[in-house]
């Protein structure tokens, strides 16, 4: 499967560091790419292990605006 979630909050650097580590972190995913001027993160993973509402909780529990 492959998601596109626009994130509302992603400015700096550190903020693709911490959504990169945080979403590298679920078991199933294949893929990140984050592009942080049109605030949106692509990830490619596994529909056995995860789907993307658990992606999105994921990135809301590190105080991310998911739209």
């Amino acid at each position: 499967m492959k998601s596109v979630i626009k994130i509302a909050n992603m400015k700096s650097l550190e903020d693709v560091n911490s959504i990169r580590e945080a979403i590298s972190m679920n078991q199933g995913v294949i893929a990140c790419q984050i592009n942080k001027e049109k605030q949106e993160v692509n990830v490619v993973y596994d529909k056995y292990f995860l789907n993307e509402d658990k992606l999105i909780q994921c990135l809301e529990d590190l105080g991310y605006t998911v739209l």
